[in-house]
């Protein structure tokens, strides 16, 4: 077997890891009856987990098959990486340890699904990226585009949260101790983080080695 259809299975792999345990998630929430969906859904990591899985595939499919990525191609795996990066630093350092919703009682989330989305498929998205290059090497003010998918989803989240009440994460809620300039403060933040990460995982393929 050669080392891109190596590649295209461990891709494949990882894929089943995040996008499986969505669906362990899901149906255990269901189970327990506290499942619901528009927030489930509207959480950063699920989205994340869901694009992840989705580039993964794409990437297994063109990796298989001896296909040339496209700049378009690169930018959705530099983007998916970076979010993925960000979905375990904020889970791990300012979310990690919060106490669950009080409409879900004594529920406990299951641990391996939520330790794969959090930790491990970060970890192995990460590793793809830096070990895992193809001949295209994009522009550093590409990392520009990874901003604009969270950016979307933070005015979405905030335009929800004002009508509903309902907040996926306490550090953009405007009502909490921290008030409108806490939010628009991780609000920069976080723009700013994805942008300079997105320039680092760039400058990192400067680097690697291509991948045959």
């Amino acid at each position: 077997m050669s080392l891109m259809k190596i590649v295209s299975v461990l891709r494949l792999l990882v894929a089943a890891a995040v996008l499986g345990s969505i669906v362990w998630q899901v149906t255990d929430r269901i189970a327990n009856n506290v499942f619901r969906p528009d927030e489930y859904f509207s959480y950063f990591s699920i989205q994340s987990s869901i694009l992840v899985g989705a580039v993964l595939l794409w990437s297994a499919h063109t990796a298989w098959h001896g296909i040339a990525e496209s700049k378009f191609h690169v930018i959705a795996r530099l983007s998916v990486t970076a979010y993925y990066i960000l979905v375990s630093l904020a889970y791990n350092l300012l979310l990690r340890g919060e106490p669950n919703d009080v409409r879900d009682g004594d529920y406990d989330w299951p641990v391996l699904p939520n330790e794969i989305i959090h930790v491990w498929g970060p970890i192995a998205v990460a590793l793809g990226w830096l070990l895992i290059q193809g001949d295209i090497r994009l522009k550093i003010r590409a990392a520009f585009w990874v901003a604009v998918y969270p950016l979307l989803w933070l005015g979405f989240s905030v335009v929800r949260g004002t009508l509903t009440g309902w907040w996926p994460y306490w550090f953009i809620d405007p009502t909490g101790d921290g008030g409108v300039s806490g939010m628009l403060t991780y609000i920069g933040a976080i723009t700013v983080f994805l942008i300079v990460l997105g320039m680092l995982l760039l400058a990192l393929t400067r680097i690697a080695p291509r991948t045959k």
